[in-house]
């Protein structure tokens, strides 16, 4: 017989098993129930005649069963349409003649319940012969089909076709993988077959001579074997799967066992396949590769995702050097407008003293590198007093203190701030620039948000912004310039401040104060 048309075949055989395999089962599993009751609640001279049409109904389903599985083993050659039917109606005439018997020999003896079952297994014997008379089988001789039903035939020659069909998968490039096997031969046999399709393979005949490679050596997939003395397969497995190192490697499970029990305990794990001895090297290539691309897949979700974290990383990052912490977690948050009115704050400006005629004579990158200097320092001392920079302006310095989060000493934090600054550029850190700096201190009420869409900036608004940056510009060199209601929040300040008249541009005459 043709391959193509021995699987036709097979695959006709199996629809009709299908069709037939949901009447067989009803059959039995009614005639179970129809048997347990009457032995529970009689009439026990029925039992005898429903027991037969119970064996009938196991043997029907046995049929069917063997159909259904394609166990037809010698027989399948010599079996035909008619041998078929013979055997498929014998246990039905069976079960249709006792039932039947039953009704009428024990009319008003049975319970309803047991009557009403025992009429609907003739119901379902009916269905089950409607089934049989449409059967559809190749004619042993001529190859033909004698009955068809039209969609069946559709079935059976699609599958065919996609058998029969070119392999159209892409050839899995060669993996490494480690053979476990306490029998040498195996080990043998397996890895030449695997070596054959460009894998490279190493062999293991224990259990613990596998662990020993494992911790030398990486692989794509192991192929284990069950049945090993030292360690069998299992207990292997489950070192593998708690291991960190090992459990992100494939594993298939080789065993002659047929038990399920065996199988599931495997799958569940953590094994990727199971394979029975003896093994069929088509169906041996077709899992190995199958599970070495599942494994570069997974190993490229793996890079993938890394890559996804470590570019998220980077972005925090850079809203961290950008905006306030509470401020990014509000906008992981899915706020969309970030706007806060805080009523007492400090705001600091600082500016470098004659820094535009140092523009005129000094070279670009030097000039860049020595502003980064002085404001990376800056930043650390903002930092070190839990001051919030806003923004620089381009030699200017504009901190406030309070804000994002409101502090009830944001006056004194300050302070001590402009002190840190002006010591630094004076005789600390940046004394080597040979810049001094002017800085204005304000209290009061702010407005503080983020603002624009291609390029967040956090910053505030308000009159108190305005008046810092009018006390800087008027400010004495390496002083620090306050106004009265900064001074307010220093009680207890240790020197005394120079009181002075000032005119502040856009503001007026008022009274501020000069410290060190």
């Amino acid at each position: 017989m043709a391959q193509a048309e021995q699987i036709n075949r097979e695959a006709i055989l199996v629809s009709v098993a299908q069709r037939l395999s949901g009447p067989s089962e009803l059959i039995l599993g009614f005639q179970s129930l129809v048997v347990e009751e009457v032995r529970r609640i009689g009439p026990a001279a029925a039992l005898e005649d429903l027991e037969k049409v119970l064996v009938a109904a196991q043997t029907l389903g046995q049929i069917v069963q063997r159909l259904l599985m394609n166990d037809l083993g010698d027989e399948f050659s010599a079996l035909d349409d008619a041998t078929l039917r013979h055997d498929l109606r014998t246990p039905v005439n069976a079960i249709i003649g006792y039932s039947e018997l039953v009704l009428e020999d024990f009319a008003g003896d049975l319970d309803g319940s047991v009557e009403a079952d025992i009429r609907l297994v003739l119901t379902e014997c009916g269905r089950l012969l409607d089934q049989i008379e449409s059967l559809l089988i190749f004619s042993r001789r001529q190859g033909e089909t004698v009955a068809a039903e039209a969609a069946e035939v559709s079935m059976a020659e699609a599958l065919a076709r996609s058998l029969s069909g070119q392999d159209e998968r892409k050839p899995v490039d060669g993996g490494r993988i480690l053979v476990i096997d306490d029998t040498p031969a195996n080990c043998e046999l397996l890895m030449r077959q695997l070596a054959r399709h460009g894998h490279e393979v190493t062999t293991a005949t224990s259990g613990r001579e596998a662990m020993e490679i494992l911790r030398r050596e990486t692989f794509h997939l192991a192929l284990i074997d069950i049945l090993m003395p030292d360690l069998n397969g299992i207990e292997l497995l489950a070192c593998l799967k708690s291991d960190p190192d090992w459990r992100d490697m494939a594993v298939i499970m080789v065993s002659g066992l047929k038990e399920t029990e065996a199988v599931l305990r495997c799958i569940s794990a953590g094994a990727e396949d199971y394979l029975q001895k003896p093994i069929d090297p088509v169906l041996l290539h077709a899992r190995v590769d199958a599970c070495i691309e599942r494994m570069r897949l997974r190993e490229r979700e793996r890079q993938f995702l890394a890559r996804i974290e470590y570019e998220k990383e980077r972005a925090d990052s850079l809203l961290q050097a950008m905006l306030p912490e509470p401020v990014i977690r509000r906008l992981g948050n899915g706020e969309v407008i970030i706007a806060d009115r805080f009523e007492d704050v400090t705001v600091i400006f600082a500016d470098i003293v004659d820094f535009t005629p140092l523009v005129a004579r000094t070279d670009p990158s030097m000039l860049l590198k020595q502003l980064g200097v002085i404001f990376s320092e800056f930043d650390d001392l903002a930092d070190k007093h839990g001051i919030e920079k806003i923004k620089t302006i381009g030699d200017a310095y504009m901190a406030v203190a309070g804000v994002p989060d409101p502090v009830h000493d944001h006056v004194w934090r300050a302070l001590a701030f402009a002190r840190d600054i002006i010591h630094a550029t004076s005789c600390g850190a940046l004394a080597h620039t040979g810049l001094a700096i002017r800085v204005g201190l304000h209290r009061g009420p702010v407005i503080a948000g983020l603002i624009g869409r291609k390029r967040f900036v956090y910053d505030v608004w308000g009159e108190t912004v305005n008046l810092a940056s009018r006390l800087e510009s008027t400010s004495p060199v390496g002083r620090i310039h306050l106004s009265a209601a900064a001074l307010e929040g220093l009680e207890g300040l240790d020197l005394a401040p120079q009181a002075a008249e000032n005119f502040l541009k856009g503001i007026g005459r008022m009274t501020t104060y000069v410290v060190d």
